[in-house]
């Protein structure tokens, strides 16, 4: 998904896409190779009638009056198009001058700006800006020029600013070294803007650059692996490919989600602010490198050659990253701002949508937070599970699913989890009889009826339609035999949902149906399986000849696996968290100030940047859309931020390991238990062939 989510905002992406393509910077950039001072003069023109340099200054000075996110819209899509020249130096001028009117008015009026800054900030003095800048952005057909000098940040001709042109990384712009030798009366100071305010501006646009760059190799490569062909099938079709995309649309969809909260955040408290900003340096800048490799990678020769665009992309992305502030600097900055307690707030605007619902739900929680059985009284109001139909929930939409969970976290109120009865109960609802809603739903969610899963097998895991436990016929039901495996909770659950083949000549995918399962029936062997962390929470469970009713069969016969992919038409939306993991709490707590702090803000900003993909799944629901690809990569992404932060959490211990102690005890038994997280519910390698599959499209 692009940066925009609602409606209007994914449609002014989609125009300025298509506006940037008919420009055809790729054609521009690659004419001007040889012109050190190519000023792209005609791309210059075609922006300012557009005003998109200008989309975030107020109308007043003639602006376009938008959102720093339409700002940064507008910038991922002419990145996306790789638009030449100097837009980004361009928007992130206007940005700063929206405290200085004069200077916004100059822009707005199609005075362009260029970029010059260096360590150590130019001099000032007798009447004279003067100094030698190590870095300069499109300053060639600049009228004028930021620059850091003395303690302020200062806007000087055009004219005072000597450039020489250095490398010629990225074709679509120009770098280099510039000298200032400027009158102060000449000169305009940015009125209260500060070191910090530049660092995060900087940091936001660029992230915003480079979730344009990484759509368009993701989309590039996509488009390539669906047509090559090699031994004889499209290269999408294999496996190794698919999971290269996939992990493409992993990085692409949390570059997206970091650049999208740092545009967000920037007029916000600058210490969140920062923190935004920080992360999403951490996230995009290497992003985009390494999508645009991936993306050459998958292309094969042809990704190497000078004729394909994809290194234009390649080149743009290494710049960003090695002029703007990333990587190990902004990693131990992310740490540093974690360890003074900084965690990014994120919020959901409801826009007075909640205004009518409100005073209802907050009447309701009061009732419930006052009852003798909160869990009793969650039930009885619907609150347990809102977004089922009645009698079991409120038929909420999305805004009144969010106005609930607020209420109730203010209350205090917490719901119960429902664990496996959270998967049972939905298709009892769904494809139940009366006689089954009956019996199950309401005892489970009150807590009376414990659940477990008897799907998995030993030769039937990820490949679940592989499985081979049987359900023959007989008298009044079916006796079921064969072995399941990885069953939690087996021992304590009351009932377990069951998949059995009841036609053995159907094919794979059909004759498999769903019981419901008396786990006191005879003929149930429990076996507990001890896990690596030394618990025993998953179970072998044998059936041997364990009657079923026919009343206990769910649907129709033959119908299990459609029943197993059941979701409910409307469903639960939930604000994500904003605190870190306990591991990556763990981590920021142990980091000392001399070391490992690169290492503790890369787990930090991973952690961020899963709740960020929560919050745009969120707010795509509240837009009346379906879930994007944010979920799924939420789900991989999230995996890997709990393996990666316990494991830092255990290296950070050092030497207290040899010691031990509860508090080793607890991080070691953690770091243990994740790596079940990228097996239980489908192996990450099985999750990427889906997400290849069905939101990119490759073959099967």
């Amino acid at each position: 998904m692009p940066l925009g989510i609602t409606p209007d905002q994914i449609e002014l992406g989609k125009a300025i896409r298509e506006w940037a393509a008919d420009l055809e910077g790729r054609a521009l950039a690659r004419a001007a190779e040889s012109e050190p001072d190519e000023k792209f003069a005609s791309t210059w023109g075609a922006v300012t009638e557009m005003g998109l340099h200008a989309v975030a200054l107020p109308d007043s000075v003639g602006g376009g009056d938008g959102s720093v996110l339409d700002q940064a819209i507008v910038l991922e899509a002419c990145a996306h198009e790789l638009v030449p020249g100097g837009l980004l130096p361009a928007v992130f001028a206007s940005l700063l001058a929206r405290t200085t009117p004069d200077l916004a008015a100059r822009l707005t009026a199609g005075e362009r700006a260029g970029l010059a800054y260096s360590k150590s900030p130019a001099w000032i003095a007798d009447g004279r800006i003067t100094g030698e800048l190590s870095v300069a952005w499109d300053v060639p057909g600049a009228d004028l020029v930021l620059l850091p000098a003395g303690s302020s940040w200062w806007c000087v001709p055009g004219s005072a600013v000597t450039f020489v042109s250095g490398s010629g990384l990225d074709l679509t712009r120009r770098l280099g070294t510039a000298r200032v030798d400027a009158a102060v009366t000449e000169a305009i100071e940015l009125v209260g803007v500060e070191a910090s305010q530049v660092r995060r501006t900087l940091q936001a646009m660029a992230a915003a650059e480079c979730a344009g760059i990484a759509r368009w190799c993701l989309d590039t490569a996509v488009s390539y692996a669906k047509v090559r062909e090699q031994f004889g099938a499209p290269i999408g079709s294999f496996q190794s490919i698919k999971h290269l995309c996939a992990q493409m649309l992993e990085t692409t969809e949390a570059i997206t989600a970091a650049a999208w909260d740092a545009a967000n955040a920037l007029d916000e408290d600058p210490i969140q602010a920062g923190f935004a900003a920080e992360v999403a340096a951490v996230t995009a800048l290497d992003g985009a490198v390494s999508v645009a490799e991936d993306c050459i990678q998958i292309l094969g020769g042809i990704g190497f050659t000078f004729e394909h665009d994809a290194h234009l992309f390649l080149r743009r992305a290494v710049a960003l990253r090695a002029l703007v502030p990333s990587g190990r600097a902004a990693a131990a900055r992310v740490a540093e701002l974690a360890k003074g307690g900084v965690r990014r707030q994120l919020r959901v605007d409801l826009e007075g949508r909640d205004a009518s619902i409100r005073p209802g739900v907050r009447d309701t929680v009061a009732s419930i937070a006052a009852a003798a059985d909160q869990r009793v009284a969650l039930v009885s109001t619907g609150y347990l599970t809102p977004h089922w139909a009645a009698p079991y929930g409120v038929d909420a939409d999305a805004v009144t699913q969010l106005v609930i969970d607020q209420e109730l976290a203010a209350a205090g109120v917490t719901r119960p989890d429902l664990t496996i009865g959270g998967w049972a109960l939905p298709t009892i609802v769904e494809h139940g009889s009366d006689e089954q809603r009956e019996r199950f739903v309401l005892p489970t969610l009150r807590g009376e009826i414990e659940w477990c899963q008897l799907f998995s097998e030993p030769g039937a895991g990820s490949d679940l339609a592989a499985l081979r436990t049987k359900a023959e016929r007989v008298d009044g039901g079916w006796r079921l035999t064969g072995q399941k495996v990885w069953t939690s909770h087996a021992g304590r659950a009351h009932f377990g949902i069951c998949l059995a083949r009841t036609d053995p000549e159907a094919p794979k995918h059909k004759g498999i149906s769903y019981f419901l399962v008396d786990m006191a029936s005879d003929g149930i062997d429990i076996r507990p399986l001890r896990e690596m962390t030394g618990d025993a929470l998953f179970n072998e469970v044998f059936l041997d000849g364990v009657f079923v009713p026919d009343d206990m069969v769910v649907g129709e016969l033959g119908d299990g696996w459609r029943l197993t992919r059941t979701t409910l038409a409307n469903e639960r939306v939930a604000m994500g968290s904003a605190r870190l993991d306990k591991s990556a709490e763990q981590a920021v707590a142990l980091v000392s100030q001399d070391g490992d702090l690169e290492a503790v803000g890369r787990s930090v900003a991973l952690a961020t940047v899963c709740a960020q993909l929560g919050v745009r799944t969120t707010l795509r629901s509240l837009a009346g859309q379906g879930p994007g690809a944010e979920s799924s990569v939420a789900k991989l992404l999230g995996v890997k931020s709990r393996q990666d932060s316990s494991e830092l959490v255990v290296s950070l211990l050092g030497d207290a390991l040899a010691t031990g102690g509860p508090d080793v005890d607890s991080a070691v038994h953690e770091m243990l238990l994740t790596r079940c997280l990228s097996i239980a519910g489908g192996t990450t390698q099985i999750l990427r062939n889906v997400a290849a599959e069905r939101i990119l499209g490759l073959p099967r």
